[in-house]
């Protein structure tokens, strides 16, 4: 049976007011976010070394379009190894899954609504992260 998911990407999230949350955030709980509104956590193995991934975590405005068609106010990224086939897979078994499939620099990124409604987004590393 083929792996689907491999671990988390990303959790993303909206706020009505994103700066002051992001600024909460990092004065509170330290973390490092950036100007793109999130920061990215590097994977590490148990002796504290990287370990060739990483997870996202941002903050978007309420009038952020990123997770349309859903209007939920979060949107989990989840690492898959075979995006092409899974998506195949997924449509065989009658979900519900957007027809875009986007390629760049960053990776392969498809997304399938839940029953719930929630917008997932399925995310395929590029070779060797």
């Amino acid at each position: 049976m083929m792996q689907r998911v491999t671990g988390i990407g990303g959790v993303f999230f909206k706020a009505k007011d994103a700066p002051a949350l992001r600024a909460w955030y990092r004065r509170h709980l330290g973390i490092d976010v950036q100007e793109w509104g999130g920061s990215s956590f590097t994977w590490r193995d148990a002796n504290g070394q990287p370990s060739g991934g990483s997870t996202v975590w941002c903050i978007n405005s309420t009038d952020e379009e990123a997770f349309s068609p859903s209007d939920m106010p979060f949107m989990i990224n989840y690492r898959v190894e075979a995006l092409h086939d899974l998506v195949t897979l997924l449509k065989a078994e009658g979900c519900e899954v957007l027809d875009k499939i986007e390629e760049s620099e960053y990776g392969i990124f498809a997304w399938v609504i839940d029953p719930e409604g929630n917008k997932v987004e399925l995310w395929q590393p590029p070779e060797g992260q």
